[in-house]
């Protein structure tokens, strides 16, 4: 493989947001697409504060967008991470995860106390893509 040649590939659309931090909102290798970590931000990348809901909503609707640019849904999501920033969020986090993922569930991370108190939840994962 010469130096120049990327083993993946950048997913962007008009609905998928562009960070001015060095990253790519999700890369396509293999079979796969990997999607990082998305949270509860405004299409220009500024933090919204919420409640749990409403940041979550926000972020799955996010992590939807990136799917939908790449040909996917959240059917096709076989890994989720999340970071929960506090302990209490969590009946509602497993509330709303079974409205957006359904059996057989993808496999899952759960962390908690990891976001410093700056947004309530963050989440990525990983999709396989359709042949």
């Amino acid at each position: 493989m010469s130096s120049n040649t990327q083993p993946f590939e950048p997913i962007t659309g008009p609905n998928v947001l562009k960070s001015s931090l060095p990253f790519s909102a999700a890369v396509r290798s293999g079979d796969f697409l990997f999607v990082s970590g998305q949270g509860s931000v405004d299409m220009e990348g500024k933090i919204v504060n919420d409640t749990f809901e409403g940041e979550m909503r926000r972020t799955m609707q996010h992590i939807e967008n990136i799917l939908a640019a790449a040909g996917l849904s959240l059917r096709d999501v076989v890994q989720v991470r999340s970071y929960v920033d506090e302990k209490k969020d969590l009946p509602e986090y497993h509330r709303l995860y079974r409205e957006y993922f359904k059996e057989p569930y993808p496999a899952r991370t759960t962390l908690i106390g990891c976001l410093a108190g700056v947004i309530k939840v963050e989440i990525d994962v990983v999709a396989r893509l359709r042949s």
